[in-house]
């Protein structure tokens, strides 16, 4: 679903609509499904949130995660932008000390060195590979790591409807104000359905990895996206007719085993954290 949001995304932006307008009727779709999947009016009590303050942070950041990315794919083909944003579970590993307590050992930060050189590998700044798209592809990574770990953080107290509710929904509200001067509506039908498909993508998207949390743990499922590289691959060469470069297939396959290896490595932790018979066995399997 994530592979079809984008490559409608990129057929759009890159047929002359702007950027922002189709990011809100991506969000604008996705509210309205969220609310009839639901059912919103026989439980209301369900989208009732804990924090509001929290879930408009955190929407914030996926409304960063979304635009960004739509305004690299204006210039960047769909394996560059899905291979960067492979990115993320090295900032969040990083950012997870700080800001939940949950440092990592020295080998999860070789781990995400290892992951920005791969970064370094894709974008290639100072070698005339690098341009503004990167730029946007970065900040979309960075927006959706920190979107993570708000999901993280929010997951025990907010309910599953709330939080993919309001990660939609204030977008859509926020960005109301500017869809006069960003809209720009589409000419064929054709485009039209691509257009609503977006929320559509989206929401049953982020839907289907509620179901799936509901049913595998976050270990076994974890390794799972990265085939969307996969999926980006064959659609950029049968939508647009582009395949990835060589620098493009190296920094992807250095991001996703370092990003595999953190997966591993945490895995590793709970399983040492559960058998740790004290306290201070607990805290050294912290530090592996």
């Amino acid at each position: 679903m994530f592979s079809f949001l984008d490559t409608s995304a990129k057929h759009l932006v890159t047929s002359g609509m702007a950027a922002p307008f189709v990011t809100w009727v991506r969000f604008a779709v996705h509210t309205l499904l969220v609310l009839l999947l639901f059912k919103a009016w026989q439980r209301p009590e369900r989208l009732v949130p804990q924090s509001l303050s929290l879930q408009i942070l955190r929407a914030v950041f996926m409304f960063g995660s979304t635009i960004f990315n739509f305004m690299a794919l204006q210039t960047l083909q769909l394996a560059e932008t899905v291979s960067i944003n492979f990115a993320s579970p090295m900032v969040i590993t990083a950012l997870a000390g700080p800001l939940l307590g949950e440092w990592a050992g020295w080998r999860r930060w070789l781990a995400v060195g290892v992951g920005f050189v791969g970064v370094m590998v894709i974008t290639r700044p100072g070698f005339g590979g690098f341009s503004i798209g990167y730029v946007f592809s970065i900040c979309a990574m960075l927006s959706s790591s920190l979107y993570t770990i708000m999901t993280r953080k929010m997951g025990a107290s907010e309910t599953a409807e709330s939080l993919i509710l309001y990660s939609a929904a204030v977008p859509a509200l926020f960005m109301l104000p500017a869809v006069p001067l960003a809209g720009s509506l589409p000419v064929r039908a054709y485009d039209w359905l691509v257009l609503f498909g977006l929320g559509v993508f989206g929401g049953f998207g982020h839907w289907l990895l509620i179901k799936a949390y509901q049913r595998a743990t976050a270990t076994a499922l974890a390794p799972y996206p990265y085939l969307q590289l996969v999926w980006m691959i064959i659609l950029g060469w049968l939508v647009f007719g582009q395949l990835p470069d060589r620098w493009t297939l190296a920094g992807g396959a250095i991001i996703v085993a370092s990003g595999l290896y953190i997966i591993h490595r945490e895995h590793m932790l709970r399983v040492r954290n559960r058998a740790a018979p004290n306290a201070e066995a607990e805290e050294l399997a912290k530090k592996l």
